[in-house]
């Protein structure tokens, strides 16, 4: 059940109400017994997410973790190459010699 901010017009007290969403709304100020009582539009709920966070690797079982390093070839690195990205029968040195 949602929160719903009022404010009176008549005597300016403002509060908020815990009720469910088809209950009527709420005329008279409970200050001031005065029928000027206004709902507030709200900025309404959002999703909180609370902790460390969550990653792409959380939760995986060893069959999806086995299957995706066959696509990748079989390395668990993610495809990165053994000898530290050097290009095949470069000498890993740039520039002119």
């Amino acid at each position: 059940m949602p929160t719903y901010d009022y404010v009176c017009d008549g005597c300016g007290h403002a509060f908020e109400l815990f009720q469910s969403m088809t209950d009527a709304v709420k005329k008279t100020c409970p200050e001031c017994k005065k029928k000027k009582l206004r709902r507030l539009i709200g900025a309404g709920g959002a999703i909180m997410f609370k902790g460390t966070g969550f990653y792409k690797t959380d939760y995986r079982s060893e069959s999806y973790k086995k299957g995706a390093a066959a696509d990748t070839g079989g390395k668990a690195d993610g495809g990165k190459a053994a000898d530290g990205g050097k290009s095949a029968g470069g000498s890993g040195k740039s520039g002119g010699e």
